[in-house]
């Protein structure tokens, strides 16, 4: 498997509900690094995964609505924790159509998986990887 990978960051807020939280029950602030993996079984004829210009375009594209919010007065949020993993699964759900629909400067069905991770520190990470088809 070939991958191309591109980063970006997200600096947001956000409470959680449920004991199992702790203190991050309270509103508090997190710094994310994201990181986009784009998974094809073989290079195309230019030799490519796909383009990183793009992917990372339409990376910033998913992540700017997020970024320096409140993620508790996301209307679309509403209801839910937004965990690293809630969030890796949305991050994943936004990119996944500019992939699917070729967008990122290959057929997206030569596109085999997406892998999105966000490091919220040195040591703590959560990801959500599946197939594209």
């Amino acid at each position: 498997m070939f991958t191309v990978e591109v980063r970006d960051h997200i600096m947001i807020a956000h409470s959680f509900h449920g004991a199992v939280f702790g203190p991050a029950q309270a509103l508090h602030g997190a710094t994310f690094v994201v990181d986009a993996a784009f998974i094809a079984e073989a290079l195309d004829n230019n030799g490519i995964v796909i383009d990183i210009g793009r992917a990372h375009d339409a990376l910033k594209a998913v992540l700017t609505p997020l970024n320096y919010r409140n993620l508790d007065d996301v209307p679309e949020f509403k209801g839910s924790n937004t965990t690293t993993e809630f969030l890796s699964k949305y991050i994943f759900d936004g990119l996944a159509k500019p992939a699917r629909a070729g967008e990122l400067g290959r057929p997206g069905r030569e596109l085999k998986a997406l892998r999105i991770t966000l490091s919220e520190s040195h040591v703590a990470r959560a990801q959500y990887e599946a197939p594209l088809w």
